[in-house]
């Protein structure tokens, strides 16, 4: 059984899927941009998103979109920090920092955030033995390129093999730097340097990345890539994502990051009945 657990806090396990809502504290992302800036707003996004039922709230100061610009360190403290220390101080659900950056994971850590999230998959060393040290979750994520290039022409030879080896490496590293196994979560990052063919073969082998024993974590929530399955806009991905969510989660993701947390989560509450599993009657 592979769990997902670190600062005494228990993120995922093969009991059920786990809900990561997104609460984007910038103004230039690809869905919700500019939304939740303001503190007040990030804060009043966090209690619904809670009230609908996240598991985990992954915060992030800069946006990772496609040719998204990069948010100079001290900008991306001052939106996230605060956010971070309310919301903790609050201790409703634990909290996932999202950056790059290690200064700005330091501070969030600080400030009682007890996952980084990097989409970099620690290959910053400093990032790398700030993790171990403080005894945080990661997220270990596949990306071709940086936000600003991935998307220009990605290429495989097979993209599944070379997700697979590249995160068997972040994994091999992680360890070695003092972060056992259980404290790692992998995302083999739908549309993080991939073409639409290469985000269905990753979605059609999950089963592979479970092997490496740690718990898998997927994003796929209002990505490019349904609306070529569905022709629907960015904002009209609901129904798209939630039922890409409930896919990677019956393929054995153990956490699906979403914007939208409520359907999803009445999404897994309808599944998990159906299979017959403990579920929590709507009042």
């Amino acid at each position: 059984m592979s769990v997902w657990r670190a600062r005494g806090i228990l993120f995922a396990d093969d009991s059920r899927p786990r809900v990561m809502g997104i609460l984007n504290v910038t103004p230039d992302s690809f869905s919700d941009g500019g939304r939740s800036l303001a503190f007040d707003d990030a804060l009043s996004t966090a209690a619904r998103l809670v009230a609908e039922g996240a598991d985990i709230l992954d915060i992030g100061g800069e946006s990772s979109r496609p040719g998204a610009d990069i948010v100079p360190e001290a900008e991306e403290i001052a939106r996230v920090v605060p956010v971070i220390k309310a919301l903790a101080d609050q201790g409703t659900v634990p909290i996932s920092i999202d950056t790059t950056k290690p200064e700005v994971a330091a501070r969030a850590i600080a400030a009682g955030a007890s996952i980084l999230n990097d989409i970099r998959g620690l290959d910053d060393p400093e990032l790398l033995a700030l993790a171990a040290r403080s005894g945080v979750g990661v997220v270990l994520m596949h990306m071709q390129g940086t936000p600003q290039t991935m998307q220009i022409n990605p290429s495989y030879d097979d993209v599944v093999e070379e997700v697979h080896e590249d995160l068997a490496r972040r994994i091999g590293r992680a360890v070695k730097a003092g972060i056992p196994l259980e404290r790692i979560s992998i995302d083999p990052g739908i549309g993080f340097g991939k073409t639409f063919e290469h985000n269905l073969a990753l979605l059609r082998n999950l089963e592979r990345f479970r092997r490496l024993g740690c718990v898998v974590l997927m994003g796929t929530s209002r990505k490019g890539f349904l609306t070529k399955l569905t022709r629907h806009r960015t904002e009209d991905r609901t129904i798209a994502s939630v039922t890409s969510a409930l896919a990677c989660a019956q393929a054995g993701a153990r956490v699906v990051r979403v914007h939208d947390v409520g359907p999803t989560v009445d999404a897994f509450r309808v599944w998990e009945g159906h299979r017959g599993w403990d579920v929590t009657i709507a009042t």
